[in-house]
C-alpha cells in the first residue's frame, strides 16, 4: 500500500484547448504544467516500478475554505456555526479524480485502467491537500 499526502489545493483536470500554430490546428493540455507540479511531489512517495495488477485508490481532496465561512471583526479566525464541512461547488470530483489518474499514470501504476475499485471524498479544511491510498489488490478472490 502507499500513501501519498500533498500540501496544497486540489487540481482539476482541465478540457484540452484547440487551436492554431502556424495556421495549422492544434491540440495541447491546460493542465500539463499542474501534472508536471503533481509528478515531482509524488516523486519521493512513487514505487521504483508501477504497479502492475488491479488497485484500489482512495482520494480526499481538502478544499480550502473561502472568507464567507469565517466570522468577521475579533472573531475573523473562527468558523461560522452555518460553515459547511463538504464542498457541493465546482470543479466536479471526477475532475479531480481525472487530474490524479493521468498524472499518476505511468508512475504509480502501468495504466490508469487497472484501477478498479475508486472511494472519492471532497470536503472543506483549513489545510488544503490531497491524500492518496493506492493498494494493490489480488487477481483472484
Amino acid at each position: 500500500m502507499i500513501e501519498i499526502k500533498l500540501l496544497g489545493e486540489p487540481k482539476a483536470q482541465k478540457r484540452h484547448r484547440h487551436g492554431y500554430r502556424g495556421g495549422k490546428p492544434h491540440t495541447y493540455d491546460p493542465s500539463a504544467p499542474d501534472k508536471a507540479d503533481f509528478l515531482a511531489l509524488i516523486h519521493n512517495s512513487a514505487p521504483k516500478e508501477p504497479f502492475l495488477g488491479p488497485l484500489s485508490l482512495t482520494c480526499k481532496f481538502f478544499c480550502g475554505r473561502p472568507k464567507s465561512h469565517y466570522r468577521t471583526g475579533k472573531y475573523s479566525d473562527q468558523l461560522k456555526p452555518t460553515a459547511p464541512i463538504w464542498v457541493k461547488s465546482r470543479p466536479d470530483i471526477d475532475n479531480y479524480l481525472k487530474f490524479i489518474l493521468d498524472s499518476a499514470n505511468g508512475v504509480l501504476f502501468k495504466d490508469d485502467s487497472q484501477v478498479v475499485k475508486v472511494k472519492l471524498m471532497k470536503a472543506y479544511s483549513v489545510t488544503p491537500r490531497v491524500e492518496l491510498f493506492l493498494e494493490e489488490l489480488s487477481e483472484t478472490n
